[in-house]
């Protein structure tokens, strides 16, 4: 069974109630459509009989049917409120496990897929596997009333069963040729509506460049250039649709005109009554209602291309964490024999509560030596020790409590400026406080970490100080930064990892930045992938990585001997900075 059908099976049996609800209302809806032919003939009956004999017609096969009648147009309303239902449910929950694993595989999905594809199969192809529970349920339910209808003309002659089961059994087979060829054609659809979806996510993080460089009208064609593939797969699924759509159409007029012909002739025998023969060509129209399912086949197809995409999603191994916790110690990280995408750093030692620099031109792997450090992107081999501790068999409440992370372009996640700098609670944590602390108290720790990044002024001068909501609180990116700072000199208990984290601040704040990170009071080690030579010769050591290998470390002043490092820092704008810092 592919991993599609299993998503879908999944998202049928972990829909809640609704299928139960949408299974029991189709049974009931279907026992009321199969008693209705009955009842009527038996009504045609009773009046013809009272015609006949001149008595007066009884009542009671009448209200039957009303009665009938009325049950069926419950049950439909009800499927109708409960289809919704199970799909929004059925989504919400894929969703939900889609977003989670995608958070938990880390760096992985985002280097697998475009962003564009991860939004969109976690959202419109989500949608589609969600509407699973309810084209599934709807077409087994027209079983239903096709075996009633074979049973039913089975008791009123055998022959007529005959009859409705060679039609059925064209209809199932132009079915199956449906969900095959749909499936296909609609997996192409949704890719390509994923591959338009990634080229306007990119365009839209470049928006500003477009427009500066007056190239709109270029980069709408090429985000919109997938059009005519999408619409020569849409058209093929009209098409698919259209052409299944005449075939199973044909045979109900059939079947209704041969059932008629063969019950004409054993009406005129004296084999049949009026009512029977009514009842017989209503049945035979119940039995051939399977070729009414295209709609609900085309769904599950649908459904079926879409929780594929999202299987692979699935199939994306999330980070494996430990149960190990961290002994005493003063933060030291040792790569031993590391290499991983492309970047070899083999054996290499962070002292306890040292300044590391790593740098090296644009593309030699300085983010992807501080993603190992913080345990970003797993190593291809070897291993990477946080106090003699492999990473990977840390808990992940105490890898994260340990190691402080900072971007260049920090996300801010919260309601307010707080809750983007303070670190997350624990989980569990071993006894809650009696009474809860006052907000000055909440506050001073997170203004030291924002002392420290240089943000507590400018946060102060919001309306509500660390209160302000992250939406009323537009920020530069320099100030963005240091609230990204901010939040890891919070967290970061032994490692402070920053990743080009103070490219948008000025000379003066990065300068203040800097002290507060040399002259750590808490004594944490710190691994700065940096682009100035400021940062550099501050360091206790260089790590200087050159074409994916690390070329050279030690202390700057040693490393300025070598003509090619000095050509790292070279550009307008450092070689005032190189004038000053240089030794």
């Amino acid at each position: 069974m592919r991993a599609g059908d299993r998503l879908v099976i999944g998202a049928v049996r972990r829909s809640g109630p609704w299928p139960a609800v949408l299974a029991g209302t189709a049974v009931v809806g279907a026992a009321g459509e199969l008693a209705i032919p009955y009842l009527i003939g038996r009504t045609v009956d009773a009046t013809v009989e009272a015609f006949s004999t001149r008595q007066p017609a009884g009542t009671h096969w009448l209200a039957f049917c009303a009665g009938a009648v009325a049950a069926v147009m419950l049950c439909e309303s009800i499927g109708v409120w409960a289809r919704g239902a199970s799909g929004a449910h059925a989504a919400a929950i894929l969703r939900t496990g889609v977003l989670r694993h995608v958070l938990g595989t880390g760096s992985a999905a985002t280097r697998r897929f475009p962003e564009g594809e991860l939004v969109t199969r976690a959202g419109l192809n989500a949608e589609e596997v969600g509407r699973a529970p309810e084209t599934v349920t709807s077409a087994l339910a027209l079983l239903v009333p096709t075996a009633g209808a074979l049973v039913a003309l089975t008791l009123i002659a055998p022959v007529l069963t005959l009859t409705l089961g060679a039609g059925i059994v064209l209809i199932l087979l132009v079915l199956r040729a449906f969900l095959r060829r749909t499936t296909t054609l609609a997996g192409g659809y949704q890719e390509v509506q994923g591959e338009i979806a990634a080229r306007l996510v990119e365009a839209l993080g470049g928006a500003r460049t477009i427009a500066a460089a007056g190239t709109a009208e270029r980069e709408a064609r090429r985000v919109l250039a997938p059009l005519p593939r999408l619409r020569d797969h849409g058209m093929a699924l009209w098409r698919a649709n259209a052409s299944a759509t005449v075939r199973s159409g044909l045979v109900m007029p059939l079947l209704e005109v041969t059932v008629l012909a063969v019950g004409g002739l054993m009406l005129a025998a004296g084999d049949l009554t009026v009512g029977e023969l009514y009842a017989a060509a209503r049945y035979a129209v119940l039995g051939a209602s399977l070729s009414t399912a295209l709609g609900h086949i085309g769904g599950l197809a649908r459904a079926r291309a879409a929780a594929g995409r999202v299987a692979e999603i699935l199939e994306l191994p999330p980070v494996r964490y430990g149960s190990r916790t961290l002994p005493a110690g003063p933060g030291a990280v040792e790569f031993r024999d590391v290499a991983a995408n492309g970047l070899t750093v083999g054996d290499l030692t962070l002292p306890g509560g040292s300044v590391t620099a790593v740098v090296g031109r644009s593309g030699a792997g300085k983010s992807l030596l501080a993603a190992l450090a913080g345990r970003l992107v797993e190593p291809e081999r070897g291993a990477v020790l946080l106090d003699g501790v492999p990473l990977p068999e840390l808990a992940e409440e105490e890898l994260r409590r340990a190691i402080g992370y900072a971007f260049e372009r920090p996300v801010l996640v919260g309601e307010t400026i707080g809750d983007a700098i303070k670190p997350e609670p624990p989980l569990a944590p071993a006894r809650a406080p009696i009474r809860p602390e006052p907000p000055l108290a909440q506050e001073e720790p997170l203004a030291d970490a924002a002392r420290a990044a240089c943000a507590d002024a400018f946060i102060r001068r919001l309306p509500l100080g660390y209160a302000t909501p992250l939406a009323d609180a537009p920020m530069s990116g320099g100030e963005r930064q240091r609230i990204g700072l901010a939040r890891a000199f919070a967290q970061g208990e032994r490692l402070l990892v920053l990743d080009d984290a103070t490219s948008s601040l000025d000379t003066v704040t990065e300068r203040q930045v800097g002290q507060a990170l040399t002259t750590d009071d808490r004594g944490r080690t710190r691994l700065i992938a940096a682009h100035r030579l400021a940062t550099a010769a501050r360091a206790d050591q260089v790590v200087w990585l050159d074409g994916g290998t690390v070329r050279a470390r030690g202390p700057h002043h040693v490393l300025w001997q070598d003509p090619a490092y000095r050509e790292v820092f070279q550009g307008a704008e450092r070689a005032g900075e190189a004038e000053g810092a240089a030794p």
